[in-house]
């Protein structure tokens, strides 16, 4: 419908005959490297460009301008391919619990569980976007990949903090267990009520309205764990110090996910400590990932995650910019742009539940829009390294205008940004569609 109405795209024929000399079109169409397709298929010739935007990056911060449509979900996966393929990078994180991670990893590397039931048990509240084809496209990739490379294979994990799965308490708890027997009754008593037993979405926005010294209390015990865990010595062998290491960062990832709970959620500032808190955990849990494992990683996320700077006015520092101080040059953001189309979204006062979800369509952005003078490069999709773009592009990049963003929920108002501050590559597409859900039962 929506190529009925906007067309299928401006065509090559669009000349620059008409373009003033200081029009911004010129040097951005300068800059301009066309993509073939966003779908994960066929030859990524032209990826090469991009893979040269990369360089010697070991964290590429992936974005997306809406939270639920297809093609920035199929970039993803395309980029990562290429990445896998011809850059060395082995590992896909996710703005998703560290537990569901580990769930899905477990399946890449031994096979063991089912991605859909993953999908389905935790991909719920927060995270119900995720709940995808085009995700679990990616994780059937990923899992072929290993099954052909058993010595080299492919990671996933999860760096976010706002459910922690009752297998994260199973992992540790077993850990103790097997290796400190005597310490097991103190960590399960110290654990005791805290392990979810209610599905994901509702657990999520049941403990969100715990009395708040319960909430805070879950800190003290569970950082208590991580005190007794690492107060003991691993045992002899490589073997056994990295099952001592992955231990005592399960217990960190259950004090992480306390710690985001005991804000005041009634308080605004306190609103704000709790969103820094978060984006500066999800960088550091990435991080995390790619020391331990070693691998490069593709990091998806938001744009308002992975950006350098923050769009809403007011608010902290966000994943981006906390990437940047523990990476350096290491670290590269791509932001994601798009001329009109669809998504998933709630409402903004609408709880995350599947029945709230609905198709929203977004029609030409107007004059003024980054969007806007974005679209007018005479290729369909295109990316373009805002870093080595000639002068007169750097400088239109450079100037905050509005760009139409959002996460979960919309109508919102747009975001007032400059690009060329915001991230180093930048990826425009004409057109998008909503991303297709997977069913809930």
């Amino acid at each position: 419908m929506l190529s009925t109405l906007w067309g299928t795209g401006l065509p090559a024929a669009r000349a620059h005959a008409a373009t003033p000399p200081d029009d911004p079109v010129r040097a951005l169409s300068a800059a301009a490297r066309p993509l073939r397709t966003t779908e994960p298929h066929g030859p990524d010739r032209d990826l090469a460009a991009f893979g040269a935007m990369v360089g010697p990056a070991t964290v590429v911060g992936f974005g997306e301008a809406t939270h639920s449509s297809h093609e920035f979900f199929a970039l993803k996966h395309r980029a990562f391919r290429y990445l896998v393929e011809h850059r060395g990078f082995r590992g896909f994180s996710l703005e998703a619990p560290w537990s569901t991670g580990l769930r899905l990893n477990d399946y890449l590397l031994r096979g063991r569980g089912d991605p859909r039931r993953i999908f389905r048990e935790d991909f719920q509240d927060a995270y119900l976007f995720w709940r995808t084809r085009e995700y679990l496209d990616l994780i059937h990739w990923m899992r072929a990949y290993n099954v052909a490379h058993p010595h080299d294979p492919v990671q996933f994990s999860g760096n976010d903090i706002g459910y922690a799965g009752p297998g994260l308490y199973d992992r540790v708890t077993g850990y103790v267990r097997a290796t400190r027997p005597a310490l097991l009754p103190e960590v399960e008593r110290l654990y005791r009520g805290l392990r979810p037993t209610l599905p994901a979405g509702e657990h999520m926005r049941a403990y969100a309205t715990r009395p708040l010294a319960e909430r805070r209390e879950a800190v003290r015990r569970t950082h208590r764990v991580v005190e007794l865990l690492t107060a003991r010595r691993p045992g002899r062998g490589a073997a056994a110090r990295e099952a001592h290491t992955w231990a005592v960062r399960h217990a960190v990832s259950l004090e992480q996910t306390a710690r985001q709970y005991a804000y005041d959620f009634d308080d605004p500032d306190d609103v704000r400590r709790s969103m820094s808190y978060r984006d500066r955990i999800m960088a550091e849990n990435t991080v995390w990932w790619h020391r331990q494992t070693g691998a490069k990683v593709l990091l998806s996320a938001h744009n308002g995650h992975v950006f350098y700077v923050n769009y809403e006015p007011g608010f902290p520092d966000i994943q981006g910019a906390f990437l940047r101080d523990l990476l350096g040059s290491r670290y590269l953001a791509v932001g994601l742009t798009f001329h009109h189309g669809s998504a998933n979204a709630t409402r903004l006062e609408d709880p995350l539940v599947d029945e709230n979800v609905r198709t929203v369509t977004l029609g030409r952005p107007p004059s003024g829009t980054n969007e806007y003078t974005l679209d007018r490069v005479p290729h369909r999709d295109f990316l373009i390294d805002m870093r080595t773009a000639p002068a007169a592009a750097r400088d239109w990049l450079a100037r905050p205008r509005p760009s139409r963003m959002f996460g979960t929920a919309y109508p919102v108002p747009d975001a007032v940004l400059a690009l060329g501050e915001s991230a180093d590559v930048l990826v425009h597409l004409h057109q998008v569609r909503a991303a297709d859900r997977l069913p809930f039962r």
